[in-house]
């Protein structure tokens, strides 16, 4: 936190006698005393999409020359003021979520992802669904939860860098694998990529293939095409999709980071598409990726997480874009440059998992004969 603003000049032209400087908060362009202003939550939180670096105060005094009438002359002495900057480590003593942190919190939600079983006797694999905005972390994601249970730090769903256009053309499922003796054994969660979603129908997935895939009718490694819709024409079309072949839970992706500066078109594209996912009785919740470059607390230490008010505003903005409510959604950092894994990173990965399969439990529930 820096105190240092810009330095403010005063005339000592009616006084012999020093001035001394006086040390306010607020900062003005005159010499008159302003009242502080008082720093909001907004102005105070740290996000990608205010980034404020505070000025260096100015230290240098007026330098007098040696002729006499120089002397003579009023002399401006350079007073730095200090103020609040905008990259004030805003954390709360208290989490707003309760979260522990262990290798043993590891250990048994690892466990429960493994011995994850759907409340189906008919189905064997849950189907989990992930859409978002091109960039939002979808296969890095994928890509992440594969790593906590291989071991290392893989990835199996390949990832773009482009931020405008979707590195994902196809339907792709991936069934997650555990590790060590288990490594030929899959758990029950499959968990499956498609296009990112754009501004437009035109520039990503459609809400028609979105549908499509949810229900069951897309045939694996479908190439997305707007001018092509899923349709009876489809090569390996499934006209009769079974309960094994749908989605049971549709998981939206949303960048922490820059959850502020989507276009309002997402809004509205996201509303939509979970009132006819709703319609589907398929339960829907949300991941908030990149908290780690939300504010500078949690990209030191990802167990900030829930002290955070940076990244509590962040899952705020999300509720509002996707129309939920906030306990649907749970932070998220993917392993994207980290060659090696992280225990705190794999509690939040697993955790969402788990969070997911709460949800994944319920479309059976709801839907049991």
């Amino acid at each position: 936190m820096s105190f240092f603003g810009t330095p403010m000049f005063l005339d000592t032209k009616s006084s012999t006698t020093p001035t001394i400087p006086s040390f306010g908060l607020a900062t003005s362009s005159g010499t008159k005393s302003t009242a502080a202003a008082v720093p909001t939550f907004a102005s105070l939180a740290t996000s990608s999409e205010t980034s404020s670096t505070p000025a260096k105060a100015s230290f240098a005094l007026a330098a007098s020359s040696g002729t006499k009438s120089d002397r003579n002359k009023p002399k401006k002495v350079a007073v730095p003021q200090f103020s609040l900057g905008a990259e004030f480590p805003l954390l709360l003593e208290n989490e707003w979520r309760n979260m522990k942190w262990s290798e043993e919190v590891r250990e048994t939600l690892m466990e429960s992802v493994r011995s994850f079983k759907p409340a189906s006797e008919t189905v064997t694999e849950a189907r989990v669904l992930l859409i978002g905005p091109v960039g939002a972390g979808k296969s890095s994601f994928i890509s992440s939860v594969q790593s906590v249970f291989s071991g290392r730090v893989i990835n199996r769903a390949m990832v773009g860098s482009s931020s405008s256009t979707s590195f994902t053309k196809k339907l792709r499922s991936y069934n997650i694998r555990g590790a060590g003796e288990k490594a030929d054994e899959p758990t029950a969660l499959v968990l499956c990529d498609v296009m990112g979603v754009g501004e437009g129908e035109s520039t990503g997935l459609t809400l028609h293939d979105a549908l499509s895939v949810i229900k069951g009718c897309a045939p694996e490694g479908h190439q997305f095409s707007p001018e092509q819709p899923i349709g009876a024409e489809t090569v390996g079309f499934i006209r009769k999709p079974s309960t094994n072949d749908k989605v049971h839970c549709v998981v939206f992706v949303i960048d922490g980071s820059s959850v502020g500066s989507y276009a309002k078109s997402f809004g509205a594209t996201f509303q939509q598409l979970r009132e006819h996912i709703s319609n589907l009785g398929v339960h829907q919740v949300a991941l908030l990726t990149h908290v780690d470059q939300v504010c500078t607390a949690t990209r030191s230490d990802i167990t900030k997480v829930y002290k955070s008010q940076a990244v509590q505003q962040a899952m705020v903005k999300a509720a509002e874009l996707l129309g939920m409510a906030t306990s649907y959604i749970v932070p998220v950092k993917n392993y994207c440059s980290e060659l090696d894994l992280d225990e705190n990173t794999d509690i939040l990965l697993l955790n969402a998992v788990d969070h997911i399969l709460q949800y994944v439990n319920l479309y059976f529930q709801d839907n049991s004969d």
